[in-house]
């Protein structure tokens, strides 16, 4: 297909996994339905033609500024003193930031789940940063963590975090919590996504059998509704549904309770409150998203594209309330590292052109403070494969001369970083200042200015999908809704 339709295609595919949620889509045959009731609704970016002297230029500077990672690969905890020498340029850049954003253009990609594994190991063993918050379910991720000393790495990972990134390269990230647990600085696990998502909260951490039954079920109901489009049968049966809620809400807090929790739960001593909010959220989620979801598929259908729109907002504003939360509530002295796509961490979304979500994400709705106290990182591929959410392999589209990518990969190195944050412009780096091309998914080429977005970026030279570790009960599970 054409390098333009296939653009497209892939962007129409996007938003249609973001309808069907926890589903997987066989075969990626889900958008191809739809492919022409939306086409056009992406903005097709383009940029005046940059002289190939001062692309030289840009070259040149990333060659003598940017940073070169010396590997990628998570570290054993005993490797020493200098395993982390590559990245000790990090030290300066965060010794005020009280949170560290690790994005990905692509939840597909293997190395980047390599990469950002050794970086939070860095942050927590030489920094002290001891939360990590990713973008998965709030409940699910608190709860995983309740156990990740009494079962298996691969068991707390798949309880936990959304199955795009079940593989074997986060793997030694789940492998380190649980170590990590048994010292005396345990690196936090957590979530602030507000998603159903498999497992669904099946209640056995209820006491009361009768009630965690009634909420097993309900949580099945509200995930079927919110992947269908009968919206009538929604409303006839929302009100039971978040009755259901809130009589979990009162049987968690009774004093037996406590007591069960601390029994199954003993890793998380916070599970109790963090429980509260999860399923506040799903108060929240059965009064309004439920709806928002539904008329997202059938505005799909038709061909319009701002129920989409809006339920996107709605969540990334639920994200980002959970995340202060942590931060303001639960977790108050602790420094955290976020794990979630670029599109949701960085800083001025609305403003990037050709994006399939045009609208103000979390890391925009940031408030100055925090974002004075932040250091957002951009990851990107320059070539190779990555994976959709689905699992269909996709190539690196080549980097468009002057685009980001391609100014990075100049520099020579399978891994490059530079900071945005704390330069001046000048000539070598006016590139950062301005408009330029970049892949989001490898793929759909968006415009944006680098220093409003990111305060750093790190380039990896040649990527490839991850190592799946989805078993066939699992095949269904965990599929983010946002990409």
């Amino acid at each position: 297909m054409p390098l333009h339709n296939a653009r497209k295609a892939f962007t129409v595919f996007l938003l249609t996994a973001s309808i069907v949620g926890t589903s997987l889509i066989p075969h990626g045959e889900a958008y191809a339905s739809t492919a022409d009731s939306i086409q056009g609704q992406v903005t097709e970016v383009k940029t005046a033609r940059t002289s190939d002297e001062k692309i030289a230029e840009w070259e040149n500077w990333a060659k003598d500024h940017a940073y070169r990672l010396d590997t990628i690969q998570p570290t054993d905890t005993a490797g020493g003193p200098n395993q982390y020498k590559d990245l000790a340029m990090l030290k300066p850049l965060l010794q005020d930031k009280r949170f560290v954003f690790l994005g990905e253009s692509s939840h597909g990609v293997a190395e980047f789940n390599l990469a950002k594994t050794r970086l939070i190991q860095f942050l927590h063993q030489e920094m002290g940063y001891n939360v990590l918050a990713f973008e998965s379910g709030l409940g699910n991720s608190s709860l995983a963590y309740g156990r990740a000393g009494q079962q298996s790495a691969e068991q707390t990972m798949k309880d936990s975090i959304f199955g795009v990134w079940w593989s074997k390269e986060i793997l030694p990230l789940f492998e380190y919590i649980q170590t990590a647990q048994k010292s005396k600085q345990p690196l936090v696990l957590t979530g602030f996504d507000m998603q159903l998502q498999h497992p669904l909260l099946d209640g056995q951490w209820l006491q009361d059998q009768a009630m965690a039954k009634r909420l097993a079920e309900a949580e099945k109901k509200l995930s079927e509704f919110s992947l269908g489009t009968d919206l009538d049968a929604y409303r006839k049966e929302k009100k039971q549904l978040i009755q259901v809620y809130k009589d979990a809400l009162k049987s968690l807090k009774t004093e037996a309770n406590e007591a069960h929790l601390k029994q199954l739960y003993p890793d998380n001593p916070k599970l109790s409150i963090l429980l509260e909010r999860s399923l506040n959220d799903r108060i929240r989620v059965a009064r309004e998203y439920v709806e928002l979801s539904i008329q997202s598929t059938l505005g799909m259908e038709s061909g319009d594209y701002a129920p989409f729109l809006e339920s996107m907002e709605w969540r990334d504003q639920a994200m980002h309330d959970n995340l202060m939360w942590l931060a303001t509530e639960v977790y108050p002295t602790e420094k955290f590292i976020v794990w979630g796509h670029n599109d949701h961490i960085r800083k001025a979304q609305t403003e990037v052109m050709g994006s399939p979500y045009p609208v103000t994400l979390m890391g925009e709705k940031l408030s100055d403070e925090m974002k004075k106290y932040s250091y957002v990182l951009g990851l990107y591929p320059a070539s190779g494969q990555t994976a959709d959410n689905m699992g269909n392999v996709h190539d690196v589209l080549p980097a468009e001369p002057g685009s980001i990518e391609s100014i990075l990969s100049a520099a020579g190195s399978p891994y490059t970083f530079v900071d945005l944050r704390y330069q001046k412009r000048e000539a070598g780096n006016s590139w950062m200042f301005e408009p330029r091309f970049a892949y989001s998914w490898g793929m759909i080429p968006e415009s944006l200015i680098a220093r409003d977005q990111y305060d750093g970026i790190l380039l990896i030279d040649d990527v490839n999908p991850p190592q799946y570790m989805r078993s066939s009960t699992s095949s269904k599970a965990s599929v983010p809704a946002e990409e």
